[in-house]
């Protein structure tokens, strides 16, 4: 037999022997207990949804103080909320002066385009003629100040709110003064050189009378790395302004040609914008009965593109006054034969509807932040009012 292995016993444990009475015994020792096997801890989960449910909360909370704050502002100032063509406006009051009359505050800021700037299909355009129009209707409407901070734009959107101006100023009789902010240069000047009186400050950036159109010429670069366009067009100009027609494309003299027919369409639309200017200061002078300033003598020397101050635009006639908004507001009150005026302005209730207008508007392609305007990107081969340093 193996000494070995050991013995076994019944009940697992050995007897006890050789033990004396009234002793003591030390009980065998027993293996250790096994330790309880851990259960596993679950993973933690993410608070990311606890995060964008706050968010939305906080968001919906906003939406519907907004709706509050604008209903109640409605009831407070009696008649306030109008219609007018696809815009609703809310008279806001910006200026209180206890006077049965109001002048409205027509504010052209940024660069002037006929671009969609929200999502119900308004535009700047339309935006303001329907305010033009509201103030023709409201008989407590005196007269308009129009507050210009803009280095221009495209030159229909400009033109459509020249006309606009011209046709309001005819049809209601009442005037409008323009105030050149900081920037009224171009497109911004363009738009009010039809107004009854003008008013700068001497340190406004105005001027940049011209117009421009730009292109890229890309073919180089294609030609370097191996592009060659194919071209099927119905007439030898069909591609004027392409980016990619090289030198190569074309004879001495249709490159001649072309060059000529594109600055002719830019002089033309120049000579539109002298025109305006010349026609707008002598309408003001008859209108002022001969109060205010004329255009100098040699004031076309100056259309040339250059930047003028609001000194510099006041020595050669191309505002009336120099001074500060409230100047303007003065002017206003006197050219309309009213003492006192309230000042207000129009805007859009805020309704829940517009939540998507003012924060995100997705597409295929990602999602877009709408702060309310939108800058265009210039296009080449389309005629601009505006500032050469707002080209790029």
């Amino acid at each position: 037999m193996d000494d070995n292995i050991p013995p076994v016993y019944p009940d697992g444990i050995p007897p006890v022997e050789n033990v004396e009475v009234g002793s003591n015994p030390k009980p065998p020792r027993l293996p250790p207990a096994p330790a309880p096997a851990r259960t596993p801890k679950p993973p933690k989960r993410g608070r990311g949804w606890m995060v964008l449910s706050l968010v939305l909360f906080a968001v919906l909370g906003i939406v519907l103080a907004m709706n509050a704050l604008g209903f109640a502002r409605t009831l407070k100032i009696k008649g306030m909320s109008t219609q007018r063509g696809s815009h609703e406006f809310l008279e806001v009051m910006v200026e209180d002066n206890s006077s049965r009359h109001k002048v409205l505050l027509l504010d052209i800021e940024g660069i002037i385009s006929g671009a969609v700037i929200d999502g119900r299909g308004h535009n700047l355009v339309s935006w303001i003629k329907e305010q033009l129009d509201q103030a023709t209707e409201d008989r407590a409407v005196k007269a308009v100040l129009l507050r210009v901070d803009s280095p221009g734009g495209e030159i229909m959107a400009a033109d459509e709110i020249y006309r606009a101006i011209v046709d309001f100023q005819e049809k209601s009789g009442k005037p409008v003064v323009a105030y050149l902010d900081g920037m009224a240069a171009s497109g911004g000047y363009y738009v009010s050189a039809p107004c009854q009186w003008l008013v700068a400050n001497e340190l406004t950036i105005t001027g940049s009378i011209g117009v421009i159109m730009h292109s890229y010429n890309y073919r180089g670069l294609m030609n370097k790395v191996g592009v060659r366009p194919d071209v099927f067009k119905s007439g030898r100009f069909k591609d004027m302004l392409s980016s990619e027609k090289g030198d190569e494309d074309m004879t001495p003299e249709e490159k001649q040609m072309e060059r000529q027919m594109v600055q002719n369409l830019v002089d033309q639309s120049f000579a539109r914008f002298k025109k305006v200017i010349a026609e707008g200061r002598a309408q003001a002078v008859r209108d002022n009965q001969g109060k205010g300033r004329s255009l100098a003598k040699d004031w076309v020397d100056y259309a040339d593109g250059r930047i003028l101050s609001g000194q510099q635009a006041y020595d050669h006639g191309f505002v009336d006054e120099l001074g500060t908004v409230e100047t303007a507001f003065k002017r206003t009150r006197k050219l309309a034969n009213i003492v006192d005026a309230n000042l207000i302005r129009y805007q859009q209730p805020f309704r829940l509807s517009n939540l998507l207008d003012l924060f995100v508007q997705s597409n295929a392609k990602g999602v877009k932040i709408e702060l309310g305007i939108d800058l265009p990107k210039l296009q080449a081969g389309r005629l601009y009012l505006l500032s050469p340093a707002f080209m790029h």
